[in-house]
């Protein structure tokens, strides 16, 4: 209690001090307790700056208060060293703008939250870019990748981050603030001589050097990936004494980065992929220094282990394919001013290789730029590969070991041998081009025996590391996972000279305490430790792929932070908000921490996990993109059914909820219901914003229509489902679906009697109500379903019900796997069930924007080439468009909405003023026609349209 006490007075002295966000609350202390580590430590609390001098400010509150700090970005580290019991300063959010881009001096200014690509893209503007790019290039930011020392892929052309930093502007707990960087002799006595804390800080590095030179330049392996230890080597004068660089890699444990100085180098503007098969990754890494004399730019590895978890797992399936046959990869990136000269560099390494192997290794060269990215996606999914949940767990800590390139087969070797003799599952992929392995290992944390089992192996593969002249880390770190073995490492001596440089920058000890120096034990604060004992909780999804068990859904989430993305479609409300708590992986994290019960109680009924869901727009798109296929619509759906359980819904819920039975009202008197949907009072009630517009009842219903007109043809009997949305809002739609699949030869038939999907019961946790939808469907289209007829949806998201809830719901229902297997959408059933169709060509251009659950569980390439037969198509990455069912209609959703449809979508439809807009999903249409005025069509209007010969 006192605890707390305390934290509630630093964080109200912070509210008072900062602009920035202060939050002491569970949830956010829950939120950032753990990362893509193994190790949970539960925070202080987390402070959100805005500027600078809000960090600045926190330091100097924290300091007053005694309270240790720690430095976050992406989250996304292996080794532990962005969780801790401390304040965490997330820099991500706000501190986030290249301050300066000079491609003449090929110099850029960083604040520490820019993301690496968003350094690159600009840099790629000049034909320059930033070399260090590791898997995480997407999301990681400048100043985790200064924290760790990362690395990447193209690292054998340009180096290490430290390799890469030529001035940083840093801030310690004991409020010093310094410009740092190279430092010839006459600056550094200048510097040495000042007073105060600054000179102190040069006099103790001068002295560090002086001292402990020697020692340095002996122990220190000479190798391209030592990233362990602090980088005392940069002290030395044939390294210009360059501080900057010296700090690089400390991961926060000596001072706060509020600024770098990076260097850029060419970008080269052609390159070429050779991609050499190999029977093993033994024989791979032993043609790693023969395949370096070629100087690519870009040496890396995939093992088997790494493609056979993506094919078990359907993840990049199709990519994996372009790989040649082979048990290990190496892939070898060739650079140059012209594509002919990449091309060459590639042949020759093939001509080479040819030769020195006889045929042992099959080359095959990539040059075309989609080709070459699809290759490299296997590639940078490996992290999310090296597990599947209920089959094969692995994980982070003896993750990126090092040695000499040349000795790397040998180590290898004798690496596996150490795994067999401890029964260790290990999936191996890495930068072999500079002796980097990740080894992602099936280490069992749950159990004592497990535990004893690590700590045992984690000591014997540290001694045959250093027998190699190897780095306990090559790219990420040593944070906590790594740091009780330096002094095996580096001796005592040594491991005092880092004490003491980190005494230096961090006197009082406050500086993420308990990481690389003097560390925590390697098996403490565990995650899934032993003592982890979640509670068997009933629900309404089976949750069969997770063994039956929530628990075990919410903790699939291992830390990858692919959700933090700004491109792809995940995580939309993240984009908009750029929020830890918006995040695929924060919400998971959450509700591991609901079962977790400490520092969140609530249970089910926790307004932090509600807080964190409010704004999922269930879009389903981690479900397809997320590398260990997170469901957070699924998820969030079982959340609020039981969070609503004893409370009344807001109503809006029983509004938009019931869709389907307010829809059959309004039947009756459609002129009438979209009148009273207009008064203020109704919409006020319902919380709709005032600038959105509410859709429209029609006179008649596609229904109705259907039983006025009647079936035609005599051709193969086909179930057109009548969805709600299309039923009554956009008749024109189904009406087009009918005489589309008739002019393909097929008679239409619907449903026997009025049902839905109930697909708006799943936003609002009504799964009860939903089920019993789902049973009145397979009950009314039993014959149907036993005599393997098609059904047909127009409206993705309630195509999505079918294929994904119901078996969910019902797992052991045959008519529910029935219906799933038998729902298509109208362009997959066309190309499945009627490949000759072919209406006749519209001309002019089209923008084609999918469905989130479109793309999700069907993929869009059956409406692409349907389209690109009819019309000149477009098919931007467009994500979500933030409308999601009655999502964007809500007053406090509004702004996201926007946001998510400005991300990409919106532009891309004003960017083609005079193209078709074509998207099935009723919530895409009203969304583009409210924001960007523009009609839309469905694939079925569009179909109507050729067939007739008038668009």
């Amino acid at each position: 209690m006192a605890v707390r006490s305390a934290a509630g007075q630093l964080a109200g002295e912070l509210r008072e001090t900062i602009e920035g966000e202060v939050r002491f609350d569970a949830g956010s202390r829950a939120l950032y307790a753990t990362d893509l580590s193994i190790y949970r430590q539960v925070p202080i609390g987390v402070v959100v700056p805005r500027t600078v001098e809000d960090v600045v400010a926190t330091v100097a509150v924290c300091r007053r208060h005694g309270a240790p700090i720690l430095a976050r970005g992406c989250g996304s580290s292996l080794v532990g060293q962005t969780t801790n019991v401390a304040v965490v300063i997330d820099f991500s959010k706000f501190l986030n703008r290249i301050v300066e881009l000079d491609p003449d001096r090929r110099l850029a200014r960083v604040e520490p939250g820019v993301i690496c690509d968003q350094l690159r893209d600009a840099a790629e503007e000049h034909r320059l870019t930033f070399g260090p790019d590791p898997a995480t290039h997407r999301y990681c930011t400048l100043g985790g990748m200064i924290g760790n020392n990362s690395c990447g892929v193209h690292s054998v052309m340009a180096g290490r981050t430290a390799d890469n930093i030529e001035e940083l502007d840093v801030l310690t707990h004991d409020g010093v603030r310094l410009r740092v960087g190279r430092t010839d002799d006459a600056e550094l006595e200048r510097l040495a001589s000042a007073g105060g804390r600054p000179g102190e800080i040069y006099r103790g590095l001068r002295d560090l050097r002086d001292r402990y030179g020697g020692l340095v330049r002996e122990k220190y392996p000479d190798i391209p990936r030592r990233v362990s230890g602090y980088n005392l080597d940069e002290l030395l004068p044939e390294r210009g004494f360059n501080v900057a660089r010296a700090l690089v890699g400390t991961e926060s444990t000596c001072a706060l980065v509020l600024e770098a100085t990076v260097r850029l180098v060419p970008s080269p503007r052609h390159r070429t992929l050779a991609v050499v098969a190999y029977h093993d990754q033994f024989a791979a890494a032993d043609d790693v220094l023969a395949i370096l004399e070629h100087g690519p730019i870009g040496l890396e590895a995939v093992d088997e282990t790494v493609t056979r978890n993506m094919l078990e797992a359907d993840l990049l399936a199709d990519d994996v394919a372009l790989y040649p046959p082979g048990g290990a990869w190496l892939l070898a990136e060739f650079g140059a001013d012209s594509e002919s000269e990449a091309i060459d560099r590639a042949r020759g390494l093939e001509a080479a290789l040819t030769k020195r192997n006889g045929g042992a290794s099959t080359v095959e060269i990539v040059s075309d730029g989609e080709g070459q990215r699809r290759i490299w996606a296997v590639r940078e999914a490996a992290i999310g590969a090296s597990r599947i949940p209920g089959k094969l767990e692995t994980w982070p800590s003896f993750e990126d070991a090092a040695v000499p390139p040349e000795r790397l087969g040998g180590y290898l070797r004798d690496f596996t041998k150490l795994l067999g003799r401890h029964g260790l599952p290990c999936v191996f992929f890495g930068h072999y081009g500079q002796g980097c392995v990740h080894a992602r290992i099936g280490f069992d944390l749950k159990s004592e025996p497990g535990v004893r089992t690590f700590l045992r192996f984690l000591d014997e593969a540290t001694d045959l590391v250093l027998s190699y002249g190897g780095s306990l880390s090559g790219e990420h770190g040593d944070g906590q996972a790594h740091a009780h073995h330096l002094v095996k490492m580096f001796g005592p001596d040594l491991m005092e000279a880092m004490r003491a440089f980190k005494r230096l920058w961090d006197p009082d000890w406050k500086m993420n305490p308990g990481k690389v120096i003097d560390a925590y034990a390697p098996d403490e604060n565990l995650r899934d430790g032993p003592d982890y004992h979640p509670p068997a909780l009933n629900t309404y999804f089976s949750f069969r792929e997770d063994g039956s068990s929530f628990a075990r859904a919410a903790a699939r989430c291992f830390g990858v932070g692919k959700c933090r993305s700004l491109a792809g479609a995940m995580c939309p409300s993240f984009q908009a908000t750029r929020e830890e708590m918006h995040t695929t992986r924060g919400r998971a994290h959450l509700l591991f921490e609901l079962l977790k019960g400490d520092p969140l109680d609530g249970g089910w009924h926790d307004a932090h996990v509600k807080e964190a869901l409010d704004l999922c727009l269930a879009c389903k798109a981690c479900k397809a993109e997320c590398p260990v296929n997170v469901d957070m619509a699924t998820y969030k759906a079982e959340f609020l059914a039981h969070y609503y359980e004893d409370r009344r819904r807001p109503a809006a819920a029983y509004t938009f909820g019931r869709l389907d039975r307010w829809a059959h009202l309004a039947e009756r008197a459609p002129d009438l219901t979209n009148l009273f949907a207009r008064l203020p009072g109704a919409r006020k009630t319902l919380g709709i914003a005032p600038e959105r517009t509410l859709p429209r009842f029609a006179r008649e219903t596609f229904r109705a229509w259907f039983e006025r007109r009647g079936p035609r043809g005599d051709g193969a009997p086909v179930l057109l489902w009548p969805d709600t949305f299309n039923d009554h809002f956009r008749p024109r739609t189904a009406s087009a679906a009918v005489e589309v699949l008739e002019a393909a030869g097929f008679r239409v038939q619907l449903p026997r009697a009025r049902v839905c999907c109930g697909r708006p019961l799943y936003d609002y946790g009504m799964l009860s109500l939903a089920r019993r939808y789902l049973e009145r469907t397979l009950a009314v289209l039993r014959d149907e379903l036993r005599t393997e007829m098609p059904v047909v949806v127009l409206e993705p998201s309630c195509a999505a019900v079918f294929r994904d809830e119901l078996p969910n719901l019902l797992p052991d229902d045959e008519d529910a796997r029935r219906l799933a297997a038998q729902t298509h959408l109208l362009a997959g059933f066309l190309r499945e069930h009627a490949p000759e169709f072919a209406p006749s060509e519209l001309g002019g251009r089209a923008v084609l924007h999918g469905h989130c659950h479109q793309n999700a569980l069907f993929g869009l390439d059956a409406d692409q080439e349907l389209l690109g037969r009819l019309v000149e198509l477009d098919s931007p990455e467009t994500g979500c468009c933030g409308m999601a069912g009655s999502f964007g209609y809500a007053r406090e959703n509004y702004a996201v909405s926007v946001a998510c449809a400005e991300r990409v979508l919106l532009p891309a439809v004003r960017a083609a003023p005079e193209a078709l807009v074509v998207t099935d999903g009723f919530s895409c249409r009203e969304q583009i026609e409210q924001l960007a005025g523009r009609p839309t069509m469905h694939l079925a209007e569009v179909l109507r349209a050729a067939l007739s010969g008038t668009p």
